[in-house]
């Protein structure tokens, strides 16, 4: 008895040794260097250690599932170097470290390796003389190992099972960053999905590469295919033309921008918001709260919707891999200037890459942009203004800016600003006052940074629009609790309309230097935004004005959990009934997976401004 718990001990000392070394050669491999993997092993705020049990605890049940000792070696220990290796190449040529998704751009991988041989000849003979040594090797030791390994007890297996098989379910519900682990949160481990460079480096190539397992499986929706699209209608969609002058755009998303207002049991000594106040449009239902920006700005350029995607996903850092026809795409076409702006590192949300996909050809962010004025940590929304304004001024052509704002982006800390000019009263403790009161001076000088850009558009000679929007609510914390806006320091998921409308909404203008403002544009989703921009600007086009004309006359808001018609009325769980789904509906989910994930058929009758630069897909 004393000599099995011995041998048992051992076992498992040893296993755990193996998933160390298998961790440390994983980081290696994947980082190309011994750069961080000490601190990733040894720091309490690193999940190197969780990441040496998960393994230890894997193997074990495999070995019991297998009744032989130390048998999941040779599968385990492959089975994370060799997408560590895959990871390592593909940094070489696209910067970005491997994720689950690349599996639904296999085309582009495959594409890859013709230069891989160009440029490294060597390394390309020497992997697959070594492809096909391991793969011998492998088999070798397996039937080696099977026949010689130490076998594992009926009782040891069912001991091993009923302990491991708990704690790797436990583990799995690491996978899910999008909502809360206690099991995470106790292990310190911190998912970093806006940086996936980081998220990586910090969390290690195998955490990391779970936390993107979820967002991998972009299914085909039920009958998707050839004839599908083309029974998509495109009569009465339009065709490309536009007005007989080019007015500039500017496209402006403002971070955090919300009302204050409404929180309607404070008292606030001044309207913060008084000019989009009185430019305002209608509100934006933004699919997030308190932050996922890029979600929001995917939508407002693609005119496509989360809706459609796995939930939790980042269009951004998972899927954006090829060019994706935008707005940026559509008004290159028609001769203007695209540019996108945004004061803060270019690598965030991976804007970097992302904007070339979109069809931007310039994109001017921290790196690149003069020094900015700050309010606190962040450029202050005049300094971005003034900067758009002055770039503006230098040039001949029509152009289209998109610009996102830092200014309000939280925490809000007190003493932010030098002056707070708007007193707030109301049941607030001290801490709840000073996080409202540093955002709502945000707000004013959101206010005053449009009263500016309206001003300076107001003087110039050819038609100039302006579209602005906030892309989420704020994260003020317990304040919405106090104050009774909302249940929880979150928004919900799913609730009545008119709930989902007060966590959602925020303000909207569409406005002209020659036309003011749109008005009665109701609440739509960032989906619609460029539909309500193309027409406000005289463009038809077949998809921006045509399809997601019809879609925004008959469902304004597409949401994940719920479609709501123009009248207010909810479809909610749509998703999960496809057999009744509308048609209209249907075709808008049937064209986003063509284009993002198909072989883009649909894409000469819908973008024809693309003509010439189609991509055929995966």
């Amino acid at each position: 008895m004393r000599s099995s718990a011995v041998r048992a001990g051992i076992g498992i000392l040893l296993s755990t040794l193996i998933a160390l070394f298998a961790t440390i050669a994983v980081e290696i491999i994947a980082r190309g260097s011994l750069t961080d993997v000490g601190d990733f092993l040894t720091s309490t705020a690193r999940p190197g250690m969780t990441t040496v049990v998960m393994l230890t605890v894997l193997m074990l049940s495999l070995d019991a599932a297998f009744g032989r000792r130390f048998q999941s070696v040779l599968i385990i220990v492959p089975l994370v170097l060799i997408p560590a290796f895959v990871s390592n190449q593909k940094q070489h040529y696209l910067s970005d470290p491997l994720y689950p998704s690349d599996v639904l751009f296999g085309r582009q991988i495959v594409e890859l390796l013709p230069v891989m041989v160009r440029d490294r000849p060597l390394t390309a003979v020497a992997l697959v003389i070594g492809i096909v040594v391991f793969a011998a090797g492998l088999v070798m030791a397996w039937r080696y190992c099977w026949r010689h390994l130490p076998r594992v007890s009926h009782k040891a297996r069912v001991r091993r099972l009923c302990l491991g098989l708990p704690v790797i379910f436990a583990f799995g519900s690491l996978m899910d960053y999008s909502q809360y682990s206690w099991i995470r949160d106790r292990l310190q481990v911190v998912p970093m999905m806006w940086d996936q460079k980081e998220n990586y480096r910090s969390n290690g190539f195998i955490l990391a590469f779970i936390f993107n397992v979820p967002m991998a499986d972009v299914a085909a929706p039920s009958g998707f295919g050839s004839q599908a699209l083309d029974a998509i209608p495109a009569r009465n969609y339009g065709y490309l033309r536009g007005p007989s002058e080019k007015p500039d755009v500017i496209m402006l998303m403002s971070e955090s921008f919300w009302d204050p207002t409404r929180l309607n049991s404070v008292t606030l000594s001044a309207d913060p918001m008084p000019n989009i106040r009185a430019a305002q449009s209608g509100y934006v239902f933004s699919p997030e709260f308190g932050g996922m920006t890029a979600n929001v700005e995917f939508e407002a350029l693609t005119g496509f919707s989360n809706a459609f995607l796995p939930y939790g996903s980042i269009p951004y850092q998972q899927y954006i891999r090829t060019d994706v026809p935008s707005l940026a795409t559509f008004f290159r076409s028609e001769g203007y200037v695209a540019r996108a702006l945004h004061p803060f590192s270019g690598w965030f949300w991976n804007r970097n890459e992302v904007y070339k996909d979109f069809g931007f050809e310039e994109f001017r962010s921290e790196e690149t942009m003069p020094a900015m004025e700050k309010r606190g940590i962040f450029a202050s929304d005049d300094s971005l203004m003034k900067e758009i304004m002055q770039e503006a001024d230098g040039l001949d052509r029509p152009f289209f800016f998109f610009g996102v704002t830092l200014q309000g982006h939280g925490p809000y800390e007190p003493n932010r600003y030098a002056n707070n000019s708007i007193d707030i009263q109301g049941n607030l403790n001290d801490a709840e006052r000073a996080t409202l009161t540093t955002y709502t001076q945000g707000i004013k000088e959101a206010d005053d940074s449009f009263r500016m850009l309206t001003e300076w558009a107001s003087k110039r000679d050819r038609e100039t629009i302006i579209i602005l929007w906030g892309d989420h609510l704020p994260p003020l914390g317990s304040v919405y609790m106090t104050t009774g806006y909302m249940p929880d320091q979150v928004a919900t998921r799913k609730a009545p309309v008119e709930v989902m409308k007060k966590e959602h909404e925020t303000p909207l203008v569409i406005w002209s230097n020659r036309k003011g403002s749109k008005s009665d544009v109701g609440t739509v989703s960032p989906s619609m935004l460029p539909y309500h921009l193309l027409k406000f600007a005289g463009y038809e086009h077949p998809y921006y004005t045509g399809f997601l004309g019809r879609m925004q006359k008959k469902y304004p808001i597409v949401d994940r959990y719920q479609l709501i018609a123009r009248d207010g009325t909810p479809t909610p769980d749509w998703v999960l009934k496809p057999a009744g789904l509308d048609p209209l509906v249907r075709d808008y989910r049937y064209l986003q997976h063509d284009i993002m994930f198909g072989k883009a058929q649909s894409r000469a009758r819908f973008f024809p401004e693309t003509a010439g630069t189609e991509d055929s897909g995966t």
